[in-house]
């Protein structure tokens, strides 16, 4: 339990730091801490404990990216028209299904083998920049599909620098998992005796 507030603490200031790391050149690419965070903690807990994550998350993302367009009327006493160009909640949906692939492979984390988690932490990045330009396409109108050379940086460049960046944060969290009391290990069942 110690070891998922850990994991909220740690996500949350991710979520503040990343906004004073500016866009990578030359397109712009955006480096995102909390859901390499989140995906750590989808290996690292069982599944309650990832699902609590996915939804802190996913919360978290959504109040810090939701934006709302208000228009009154002409005499500015109701008001016309509503617009949200990203949905509150459709993160923690998009952190629950990513956190519960990537706990399925909990089994083969749990035996030490980083390598492939790493490369999924980049590609399910890369997924959530992808899921996030398609909703905000499909709210605009017109619906117009721009995939040209710096969208596909900006969504493939995300998941290159988390893939990048996974061995370093996956150390130090087990690190702090080992601090923290949490056994990443699975339970150990008794020896057999003859």
């Amino acid at each position: 339990m110690l070891f998922l507030a850990v994991l909220l603490v740690t996500m949350f200031a991710a979520l503040i730091g990343e906004h004073f790391i500016g866009p990578l050149p030359p397109y712009g690419v955006r480096v995102l801490l909390m859901p390499m965070i989140m995906f750590y903690g989808s290996l690292a807990l069982p599944l309650p404990g990832m699902l609590a994550l996915a939804f802190s998350g996913g919360l978290m993302w959504d109040a810090l990216h939701t934006s709302m367009a208000l228009s009154w009327t002409a005499d500015q006493s109701q008001l016309a028209d509503v617009n949200v160009e990203v949905a509150l909640g459709w993160s923690i949906i998009v952190y629950g299904l990513l956190g519960a692939l990537l706990n399925g492979f909990r089994p083969l984390f749990q035996r030490g083998r980083w390598d492939i988690h790493c490369l999924l932490a980049g590609l399910c990045t890369s997924v959530v920049v992808l899921l996030e330009y398609l909703m905000l396409t499909f709210r605009r109108e017109p619906v117009v599909f721009i995939f040209d050379k710096e969208i596909w940086w900006r969504i493939g460049g995300a998941g290159l620098v988390a893939a990048v960046l996974a061995p370093l944060f996956f150390f130090a969290l087990n690190y702090v998992a080992f601090l923290c009391g949490h056994d990443l290990l699975p339970a150990r069942g008794t020896a057999r005796t003859r």
